[in-house]
């Protein structure tokens, strides 16, 4: 379980332990793994509905319990996301029960030899990717332990490339408005279906577009309501579990544009705001090193791919598919800022964000309720 810290601690992935890489497995193989971190009660269920509430994170629902009463009645405790904090990693990760340095898909802007990779949109510069790069090759592994289960998720994720590339062979369940969400659940459970994964991403997207004030309170709210509704609407013995794929940072127009120095010797970025992979001019690694510390660890940490991998912020695996992926230099914010790249902009500026490792990033929610 997580350590004790303020939120801008540094806090990498528990992939031994307490982490959402283990959540999945441990549903489905009961007996194989039993972690101490969940409770019991949902391994005594006759069904589970696997609910993922996109950036629901630990820090923010204790700070904003008095808005919650059905998800602070939860049985449950924090555990950490994965490296980057970020929903094309973390997501890939609940699924498959891998940590990404094995599945590979290492954030949502991916160097993929010398473009990017928009993972969410599967688009180089704004293109269509998925003839160039077919999903099913670039995420190898089967998700939830090779079964088939229902997702109730949007009705328009069940055909994108990313869906494919971390959901293939499930039998999506799509829903075009939160109540049919909860509808779509109930008709699998009408069904007898063991396991059931859903996933919501409305506080995700509040929390970008307004940061974590009035709105953000006014969602959580809502989705406390629908959380109270599944509740009472599920059949008797089955488990509800509720977790997420990262928590949020307000960080307003606290945006930083890279010193010159740095760009100089920076060919491309991939990455996220809040963690930036830098890709070193031809033999400029060290240079690119040398000029991101000088000018950027006030506002966060400054490692080498090899540091990252070595402190297994990967995991204890790194294949040699995603360690291409990954960059020279990471650029991670332990404050409450932005980095800004021009090439990753989107239809609105961005208030809250996620992506580094801090406290307030990484812990995020296992919570269980038996109806």
């Amino acid at each position: 379980m997580a350590e004790p810290g303020d939120a801008w601690s540094l806090c990498p992935p528990d992939y031994a332990d307490a982490c959402v890489t283990n959540l999945v497995p441990a549903l489905l193989t009961p007996g194989e793994r039993t972690p101490s971190w969940l409770p019991e009660a949902a391994l005594d269920a006759d069904r589970i509905v696997l609910l993922v509430i996109d950036g629901l994170g630990w820090l923010q629902l204790e700070e904003r319990r008095h808005l919650a009463p059905n998800l602070s009645a939860l049985a449950g405790t924090a555990i950490t996301t994965v490296a980057p904090s970020t929903t094309a990693t973390a997501l890939t990760s609940i699924a498959t029960g891998l940590p990404p340095g094995e599945h590979g898909v290492v954030g949502y802007r991916i160097a993929v030899e010398r473009d990017v990779l928009n993972v969410l949109r599967w688009a180089v510069d704004g293109r269509d990717a998925r003839e160039r790069i077919p999903p099913l090759q670039f995420q190898l592994h089967e998700p939830f332990c090779g079964q088939r289960p229902p997702a109730v998720t949007r009705a328009e994720f069940s055909s994108t490339a990313f869906s494919e590339a971390h959901l293939e062979g499930v039998r999506f369940r799509g829903y075009r408005m939160p109540s049919t969400l909860c509808a779509e659940i109930q008709l699998t459970q009408r069904q007898n279906e063991p396991f059931v994964y859903a996933y919501y991403d409305g506080i995700d997207k509040v929390a970008h577009e307004y940061g974590l004030g009035e709105h953000y309170d006014a969602e959580l709210a809502f989705v406390d309501r629908m959380v109270g509704d599944l509740l009472a609407s599920l059949p008797r013995g089955t488990a509800l579990v509720i977790t997420a794929d990262h928590g949020q940072v307000d960080v307003g127009d606290n945006t930083i544009e890279l010193a010159p120095e740095v760009m100089a010797n920076c060919a491309m970025q991939s990455g996220e705001a809040r963690f930036r992979w830098l890709h070193a001019r031809d033999g400029r690694v060290d240079e690119l090193f040398e000029a991101t510390q000088a000018h950027h660890s006030d506002t966060g940490w400054v490692l080498t791919v090899g540091q990252t991998i070595e402190q297994g912020w990967w995991g204890p695996k790194v294949t040699d598919a995603a360690r291409s992926r990954l960059g020279d230099v990471a650029l991670v914010a332990r404050e409450p800022v932005a980095y800004l790249d021009a090439a990753d902009t989107g239809p609105f500026v961005l208030v809250g964000r996620h992506g580094s490792l801090t406290r307030a990033e990484m812990l995020v929610p296992v919570l269980v309720g038996i109806c």
